[in-house]
């Protein structure tokens, strides 16, 4: 900054000679007029000291400088209460506070030593406050840039941890490390959800932890291109029968739970069985799916290989009718489960008269070779339904 002002020069090098004794004048203010500061966490006293000792000096120098400011302090400032985790209104206070201490001390010289009167002070803090917005700004654009990368720092770690959680490879001591970073307990009731992703890119389930957490469930989430997965700590275990309703009304896409189980370490098993529980629900359908809630389906989606050759095994040649006769047929049987073997119940669901539905019944009988009178033939014909429905490239 350049000036002509008489005298400045003077007062600066009196307040410079008095720099100790100003920094702790200042430190005090600060401590007194702000609240962050006066418990000394998260900023300890010595290194509110230090960084006021360091910005008053660099401040008081710039007053008479003919050169752009040096804006090291100020930097320095703002990256140390960002690692300190400090709030940043508070931070462009305490800066404020002590720039506001330096002009006052300036002015305090100036009239005791009657070197510089009024009108030259009231022309040079124009210059000065305009100084305060420069180095205010500088701190404040240091703290932004240097949460932000701490911001990404924690979250590549966490994203680290959740997938080691997932994998398994965390050892008994690595976990309690592991689960305190990421917020949750160790031992307690814990729910693994899979969620597949709709598009490349996007979140399955948006906005779920916040969501989450205002019914104090705690979780941690990894995203990849192909999946959404969490595990959730649910605070008591009856909440883990709200939880497929809170989900639904959040799934874009199907999203698998698996059952409730007691101590992290047994993440990975549960990822699988929500995976499984996924599966149970058709493509392209949106949808919650618990794993408790459908055995069979989860053994399908286990071994689906395996599921096509028991279903081929037991339709037979239903399977081979042209796909608008084989439909039907499918149809009927799966509204015939639905309606607890009522015909009756059945035809109202298909639009049918009930004599159609028995009709419709007794092929399926003799296509397939089992009578629904059978209850272990019902019980094989209600599996290979389930195939074609989960799997529907083999109906």
């Amino acid at each position: 900054m350049s000036t002509d002002i008489s005298g400045i020069d003077a007062l600066v090098d009196a307040l410079l000679g008095e720099l100790d004794d100003l920094a702790d004048a200042v430190t005090r203010r600060i401590r007194h007029e702000v609240v962050l500061y006066q418990a000394g966490d998260p900023v300890p006293t010595s290194s509110l000291r230090q960084s006021v000792r360091d910005n008053a000096e660099l401040i008081l120098r710039q007053f008479v400088s003919d050169h752009a400011p040096d804006l090291s302090a100020p930097w320095a400032t703002g990256r140390e209460r960002a690692q300190q985790g400090a709030p940043l209104p508070e931070v462009v206070r305490a800066y404020r506070v002590g720039f506001a201490h330096l002009w006052d001390a300036l002015v305090a010289k100036a009239r005791a030593s009657s070197s510089v009167d009024d009108r030259v002070l009231v022309d040079f803090a124009a210059t000065v406050w305009r100084l305060v917005g420069t180095y205010t700004d500088a701190m404040a654009d240091a703290y932004r840039d240097t949460a932000s990368q701490i911001m990404l720092e924690r979250e590549h770690e966490r994203s680290m941890l959740v997938e080691a959680l997932f994998t398994g490879v965390l050892a008994q001591d690595t976990l309690w490390e592991a689960a305190q970073t990421l917020g949750l307990p160790v031992e307690g009731c814990f729910v693994v959800v899979a969620a597949e992703i709709p598009e490349l890119g996007k979140r399955s389930l948006v906005g779920i932890e916040s969501r989450l957490r205002s019914d104090g469930i705690r979780s941690a989430w990894r995203l990849s291109p192909e999946e959404h997965i969490g595990v959730l700590a649910l605070p008591y275990p009856s909440l883990g029968e709200r939880l497929p309703d809170l989900l639904r009304g959040r799934a874009t896409a199907r999203i698998g739970l698996s059952p409730a189980y007691p101590h992290l370490r047994e993440t990975p098993r549960a990822l699988r069985l929500a995976r499984l529980a996924l599966g149970t629900l058709p493509p392209g359908r949106a949808g919650v799916a618990p794993w408790d809630d459908a055995p069979v389906a989860v053994l399908i989606a286990a071994a689906p290989g395996e599921a096509e050759r028991v279903a081929s095994a037991v339709f037979g040649p239903l399977l081979d009718l042209p796909p608008a006769d084989r439909k039907v047929l499918v149809d009927t049987l799966d509204a015939w489960f639905a309606c607890a073997g009522s015909a009756a119940e059945a035809g109202k669901r298909l639009y049918c008269h009930p004599n159609t539905v028995r009709y419709r019944l007794r092929r399926v009988e003799e296509l397939t070779g089992r009578g629904l009178g059978d209850p272990r033939a019902v019980a094989e014909l209600a599996t290979a339904l389930q195939v074609v429905r989960l799997l529907p490239a083999r109906e």
